[in-house]
């Protein structure tokens, strides 16, 4: 089960390289012992069923996802109330935006790094999903008192995103479910580099505003909104991804340990969704 998403290419389960599953694959022959030979016999056990709780299911995901989301919600509240209000009656105050730049930019560049970490881990550390959670919600609550400011419209968009982005996240496992997705190859392939290539072009745009060149990705402007849809999309997209291979990893025994990797690779998608839903509905907003 060859996997070309970053997040789960470096678990040895998800590619087939590790022992996550007894049992043979359909047409192949068991190594397992033979009943004929009386050495070989086993204690009365099922070592099957004895292993079975330590394989991922449904629910050790829906655990760590849940544990995984509420780490970076927490932490987001947290930054929010800790950088206070950024504009009062008397003007913009500079210690606030000046405590939210730096909680935007050291949240984002270490949960960047710690993502890059888990995505190419072998074995994945639950240590570090949690400390990247800790660092995305910092870089979230941040975020999400910034573009209502910068916007010029009222917080209430960030809940109406919130509520935006678990309906997207329920309307995708409903059509994945019901209209029986099959994700291809190709689709990974397509996925994978479309998301890279708008990391790439979040870069660029960085890297330019640093010279006061910018081309337009960020801003409220019609090339933001175009990027910011194009953004919701793939998150989309990673969405189906991510069901895909809990539904495959399930199906294969993975290890239990393995469901963090897959709490992981849900969060990832799911803050992707709500940054670009949070810009997108600023913009609509926005005078």
């Amino acid at each position: 089960m060859k996997s070309n998403n970053p997040v789960f290419a470096r678990s040895e389960a998800f590619n087939g390289r590790g022992n996550a599953s007894p049992y043979p694959a359909y047409g192949q022959e068991s190594s397992a012992p033979q009943y004929g030979d009386p050495s070989d016999y086993g204690t009365g056990v099922d070592e099957r069923q004895a292993d079975q709780g330590n394989r991922m299911t449904i629910d050790s995901v829906v655990q760590k996802t849940a544990i995984t989301l509420a780490v970076v919600i927490a932490s987001a509240a947290v930054t929010w109330y800790w950088t206070g209000d950024a504009i009062t009656e008397s003007g913009a105050t500079t210690d606030a935006v000046g405590k939210l730049y730096l909680a935007l930019m050291v949240g984002s560049f270490g949960a960047f790094a710690l993502s890059m970490v888990n995505s190419f881990k072998r074995v994945i550390s639950p240590a570090l999903v949690i400390a990247f959670a800790v660092l995305e919600g910092v870089a979230l609550g941040a975020f999400s008192k910034i573009i209502p400011i910068v916007a010029n419209v009222e917080h209430g968009i960030v809940l109406q995103a919130v509520i935006g982005t678990f309906a997207a996240f329920a309307g995708t496992l409903a059509a994945y479910k019901f209209f029986d997705i099959k994700v291809t190859n190709k689709f990974r392939t397509f996925v994978v580099a479309a998301m890279f290539g708008m990391l790439a072009l979040g870069m660029m745009e960085m890297v330019l505003s640093f010279f006061g060149n910018q081309v337009g990705f960020f801003d409220f402007g019609t090339m933001g909104m175009l990027f910011a849809i194009g953004g919701l999309v793939l998150g989309v997209f990673m969405l189906i991804l991510d069901f895909d291979f809990v539904e495959q990893g399930i199906a294969a025994g993975l290890p239990e340990r393995e469901s963090w990797r897959a709490a992981f690779g849900l969060t990832v998608s799911l803050v992707w969704i709500y940054t670009n839903l949070l810009r997108l509905l600023a913009i609509f907003q926005s005078d």
